[in-house]
């Protein structure tokens, strides 16, 4: 068991670029969950991958607090978890070449026109989030909705920084009895599909 301080992360203070290695005890690479709600991928992911630094990234509160409470209960020391904007973390707050993996299963795909605003992708996010990737790193992205899938990929597949590859060859799965995010095993059992892409960057 941890505290709850050890594991919670209060968003950096304006103009603030920080590193997100330094939030962990010992180095390693560091991967980031945008969106991880109750924290079963990240659970999954740093058990199973104890060298790996995690930090996710939740906004809304009752998802983010049990998170952070199912993190501490399992004593673990590579998972951070911070309630704040991802859009606004990763362009504002990342310096370049600091994060190995970016996993975004599932984002709000916010359906309405008028709301496309509010989606998470847009080409500010794509450029700060490509700049963020190491050499070589990863960026994974799952979804359900067809549209905003298409649409996160005309926005990945323009920037020259970044090159797709079939999800299932980038690796950075959790342990080996994963059977998916909470989304994504409610979509199956509905019937949806389930669209996948990762990209690397070089």
């Amino acid at each position: 068991m941890r505290a709850l301080n050890e594991i919670m992360l209060d968003p950096p203070e304006d103009g603030q670029v920080i590193d997100p290695a330094d939030w962990f005890e010992s180095p390693g690479p560091v991967e980031i969950e945008i969106g991880c709600g109750k924290g079963g991928f990240l659970l999954s992911r740093a058990k199973a991958n104890p060298a790996i630094r995690m930090l996710g990234i939740e906004w809304a509160n009752k998802y983010f607090k049990y998170c952070a409470d199912r993190m501490a209960r399992w004593g673990l020391t590579n998972v951070r978890v911070m309630r704040t904007d991802a859009r606004h973390f990763i362009i504002h707050h990342l310096p370049p070449n600091s994060v190995s993996v970016l996993h975004v299963y599932h984002p709000d795909p916010w359906p309405k026109k008028r709301h496309h605003k509010r989606r998470l992708f847009n080409q500010a996010f794509v450029d700060a989030g490509a700049m963020a990737l190491v050499p070589g790193g990863l960026w994974r992205v799952q979804s359900d909705d067809r549209a905003y899938f298409e649409a996160i990929r005309e926005l990945l597949d323009a920037h020259a920084e970044l090159q797709a590859r079939p999800f299932e060859e980038t690796g950075a799965k959790p342990d080996t009895d994963w059977k998916g995010t909470n989304f994504e095993i409610k979509y199956v059992r509905e019937g949806r599909t389930i669209y996948r892409v990762a990209y690397v960057a070089v």
